[in-house]
């Protein structure tokens, strides 16, 4: 079975595979000051809870957006999973084109969303990833990586909100009732949920005059489905994106050696 690890600043989500069938996926809490062996027993122990043992474990594919986590994981991996994981970086073959200005400045787990969207579903595609970032990537007719546009996630939002003002507290993130709230809760929640919907609605527009009106729109992250479901704009929601391209990636590079 294969392990995939995607390493967000917020969260960091497993998945297990086996085969070309994900299995299970956890979310763990994203904390650089963790040691890895508080990670690996945690990993271990919810694995075990859904019938995945360290044992069948026989390779690990990582993409990380937090270098010091990335290491943590890797010694996860060698010490409680005995494989060498692959770590999604320059030089690792992914069969996607970086066109970015410097193409080191795209984040793995960018890469990754950009293999998977491409295979599932075809190019052009626009990826938004619903994270600490609401994250826009294009991806070409011919499988290319062109670049996107970041703004900030809608809890990120949220939270900044709720910080700098004396009167706002947190809301839950939710389709209000109707865009003009006649409480603060709900005024809240339809400027953050329907005003991120404008967004993505604006961008994708502007992306697919760039990229042609038939390119396929994905979403991903955690509040993929939320979002997805108020608005047309998606042709699909799949959360578990990274993680697919993660396996992708993996196969691609079956010269890897996985176990120490």
């Amino acid at each position: 079975m294969l392990l995939a690890i995607d390493i967000g600043n917020t969260n960091i989500n497993l998945g297990v595979f086996d085969g070309q069938k994900l299995i299970c996926t956890v979310r763990l809490s994203a904390d650089a000051r963790r040691l890895a062996d508080e990670y690996g027993e945690s990993t271990t122990n919810i694995l075990a809870l859904k019938g995945v043992t360290p044992q069948s474990i026989d390779g690990a594919s990582i993409c990380s957006v937090v270098p010091p986590l990335t290491s943590t994981f890797e010694e996860v991996c060698k010490e409680y999973f005995n494989v060498v994981p692959l770590t999604v970086n320059t030089g690792v073959k992914t069969g996607v084109r970086i066109l970015y200005d410097n193409p080191r400045d795209v984040g793995a787990d960018r890469v990754v969303d950009a293999v998977a969207a491409y295979h599932l579903y075809g190019g052009p595609t626009i990826v938004v990833d619903f994270g600490t970032g609401t994250v826009f990537d294009a991806i070409s007719r011919e499988g290319d990586y062109l670049g996107g546009a970041i703004a900030p996630g809608i809890e990120v939002a949220a939270e900044a909100l709720h910080q700098a003002t004396a009167q706002l507290r947190r809301v839950d993130i939710a389709a209000p009732k109707s865009a003009i709230g006649r409480n603060t809760a709900d005024s809240l929640q339809s400027g953050l949920f329907l005003g991120f919907v404008s967004l993505v609605e604006g961008m994708v527009h502007r992306f697919k005059k760039e990229l042609g009106q038939d390119a396929k729109v994905v979403a991903t992250g955690g509040l993929a489905r939320l979002m997805a479901g108020e608005t047309q704009i998606f042709d699909a929601a799949n959360p578990d994106l990274t993680l697919i391209g993660l396996r992708m990636v993996y196969e691609m590079n079956q010269d890897h050696k996985g176990s120490t």
